[in-house]
Order: structure tokens, then sequence, then C-alpha cells
């Protein structure tokens, strides 16, 4: 049986049997195991990102771009004052810089899937994302329509970009700046996704042989999109200012009945800056790599990691952003100690997605008294205190409904 005829045949019996399944339920079974508490609130699963804490230089465009150059490395005693957080509560999707302590929204980007085919009652479609970067000399956010995937680097200078058709044969180096490519990678396996090294001197590229964004639809069932079946093919680790790199050959991920996962598996690195892991598995725990593709155990500091919540661990690495838990309040997330995995504190937020510095996150989070978890915005959030801080405006809609933006952190 093939992918159409089993998806078929699955999606018509939960149509005949089940109630009918949530918005954003397809994509969220297929990639994460969400533990559930007795109030159910939903949250984003996506690519893991990694706080980041280093500037990189774009090189001159009259020099020919054939130098990147990193401006420092982490500095091992980061600032201890931020500036006020730059907040905007009356805009969704945001306009100008929203930003708190150390880190600010590097970008964001809507998704819709552009149906390009139907046969025998299957649609057959590809996820498209639309992105609006930060302009560092405006302060604004300004759309970019060039581009199917964007890591943003530390220091909002230069993001690693590829172009429309995934799997993609080079990656640009962007100037934010003046919005220009200041110079290609060219490479040998196609790459659909892209991540910085937390010190910003490094790029991991996912690789692909097909487009890790395809996704199927029954016409004749209320579903929402799925993924199908994934093309992983392993991942390339760049140095950025040398643009030099080796390939790894790490395939796709199954679960432990042998089913494959995720379309979309992309790699990131963990905080050491020598692991990466794999962001898509829905067995217990993370899978992890050194740079030549070689499984390794978990990072000391990382072995309770949950894949799905950004936020990581925090700048000094003593606390690592948990799961929901909802505890406390209707909705509020854990803090753990890395080391043992025990929980921490409770603070709020529906999900964590970056930390402001060693005791405040962003996250979304619903307003005081709403119950509607699709009706959240972007908070400022800090261990021991009640106190939330609008940084943006409500998204619209419900899950994947247009209207609603997905934002990029970075070191600022």
């Amino acid at each position: 049986m093939n992918v159409e005829e089993l998806l078929r045949d699955t999606l018509r019996e939960q149509a005949e049997d089940g109630p009918r399944t949530p918005p954003g339920f397809a994509d969220r079974v297929l990639a994460v195991r969400r533990r559930r508490r007795t109030r159910r609130i939903a949250s984003v699963a996506a690519a893991a990102a990694v706080v980041l804490t280093a500037a990189i230089a774009v090189p001159s465009l009259d020099s020919g771009g054939h130098d990147v150059r990193p401006l420092r490395g982490v500095d091992p005693k980061p600032a201890t004052t931020h500036p006020v957080p730059s907040a905007h509560p009356g805009q969704s999707p945001v306009h100008e810089l929203v930003a708190a302590g150390r880190t600010a929204m590097a970008a964001y980007y809507t998704q819709k899937t552009d149906w390009q085919s139907t046969h025998d009652g299957i649609r057959k479609g590809i996820g498209v994302r639309t992105y609006w970067l930060l302009d560092p000399k405006s302060g604004h956010y300004e759309k970019d329509t060039r581009w199917s995937w964007v890591a943003v680097a530390p220091g909002l200078r230069t993001a690693a970009v590829l172009e429309r058709h995934l799997p993609a044969s080079r990656i640009g180096l962007l100037d934010l700046t003046s919005g220009k490519v200041a110079r290609w990678i060219p490479v040998d396996h196609p790459v659909g996704g892209l991540e910085f090294s937390r010190d910003g001197t490094r790029l991991v590229a996912t690789t692909y042989s097909e487009n890790p964004d395809k996704r199927i639809k029954m016409d004749n069932i209320d579903r929402v999109p799925v993924s199908v079946k994934p093309s992983r093919t392993g991942f390339y680790v760049f140095d950025v200012a040398s643009g030099k790199g080796a390939w790894a050959d790490v395939g796709v991920v199954r679960d432990d009945q042998g089913n494959e996962i995720n379309t979309r598996q992309d790699f990131g690195f963990c905080r050491d800056g020598r692991t990466i892991t794999g962001l898509q598995s829905l067995t217990s725990g993370d899978r992890f790599y050194d740079v030549s593709g070689r499984e390794v155990s978990a990072p000391h500091e990382e072995r309770y990691r949950t894949w799905f919540v950004k936020a990581g661990l925090s700048p000094d690495g003593t606390k690592m952003a948990g799961d929901f838990a909802g505890e406390k309040w209707y909705t509020s997330s854990w803090i753990l100690d890395p080391r043992t995995g025990k929980h921490l504190a409770e603070v709020h937020g529906q999900q964590l997605l970056a930390w402001a510095d060693d005791k405040s996150l962003i996250a979304w989070d619903i307003a005081k008294g709403e119950k509607n978890e699709f009706h959240n915005r972007l908070v400022l959030v800090t261990i021991g205190s009640d106190k939330e801080v609008p940084l943006s405006g409500f998204l619209k809609g419900t899950d994947g409904s247009a209207g609603r933006w997905e934002p990029l952190f970075a070191d600022r």
C-alpha cells in the first residue's frame, strides 16, 4: 500500500469512527508525542531554536563577498543590563521591533499551502512560507518573498537563506541591512533547512532528496494538510567564514514501531556547538550526533531538553525551559534543572520561545481569563513573578489560519 492509499484509508476511518479532529491535529500527531494535562492547551511544534550569542559581519559587497567573519566570540560574561523591552501590543503581525533583554525577534513568517494537483480525491501541494525580516536601519519588518527558509545569525546583521524551490542547490548569506546576498555557498546535496550555532561561526544545513514541505489532503474530508513520506538524507556543517563544510549521511528517523515520522526532520546545534541534534523524534528523547554523523550521547546539560520547546537552556546554563504545566495557572510552563530534569519553577506562558535573560523569557500566552488556546500573543514572563508584559497583539484565527505568524529570535 502506498502513502496515498494509507492516508486515504486512515482519514476515512477517522471520519467514520471518531469525533471531529481539532485543527492542526494531523501534523502535531506526526511531529510530537505531547504530554497532556487536565487542561488541554496546544503548543505549536517547530524546529527547536538555540539561543544565539554572537554577531556576524557581512562582507562588503564591493570586495566581492568572499569573506564572512564573526565580529566576536561568545562573551563569557554577558552584560547584566539590557534595554527596556520593545513592545507593540497593538500590532499583529508586528511592524516594528519586538525585543526583550538580550533577544530580539529577527523575523517572522506566515505559511500557507499551495495546492498544485488533485488525483483520485487527494490534493497535493507545497507548504509555502512568506518572511518579514528585520531591517536593522529602520527597526521595521520588511516583507521578502524571495526565500523559502531563513535563519538569522546573532547580531541581526546576517541571515542564511534558501531560494524558493526546495531542496536548494545553494545557500545564500544575506546582508540584512542592504537586502543583498553577499555570498553563495554551493552544495552537492540539496538543502531544505538551516540553523546557526550559538556563537554564529557555524551553520548546520539539513539535506533532503525531495521538498520537505510537501503536503497532501483528501478533498472530501475536513482535515488540515498532513506531511508526506520523509526524504532527509543528512546534514552539512559549514564554517561561516570560509564557506567550507563536510556532509554527513544521516537519513530518516523512525519511531519504535518502524514508522516514518514527520517530513521535515531538521537538524540543529546543541549549546556546546559540537553536537548536532535531530529535532523530530517521537521516541523517548532526541537523537544526537557528532559533526561526522556518528550517533553520540546527549550533552550532559541537554539530557532533559524537550525538542519542541524552543527556548532551551538559559544563557547561564542553569535552567532549562520545559513543557506545558498548567497547574498554578491556567496556562504555564515548567522551568527544569538541566542536571536532573526536576521542576525548579512554574512560569506563565503556553510555550516558551526564547530567554531574554537568566530569569525572563519570551513566550506565547493567552490573556488572563481567556479560554481560547489560539487567541495568544507574545509576552515577557519572569520566574517568580505573576506579571506578564505584552510584546505583540493577539494572533488571529485558529491553528493554520491566515493571519497567524511564527516568530524567529536571535541575540541582538
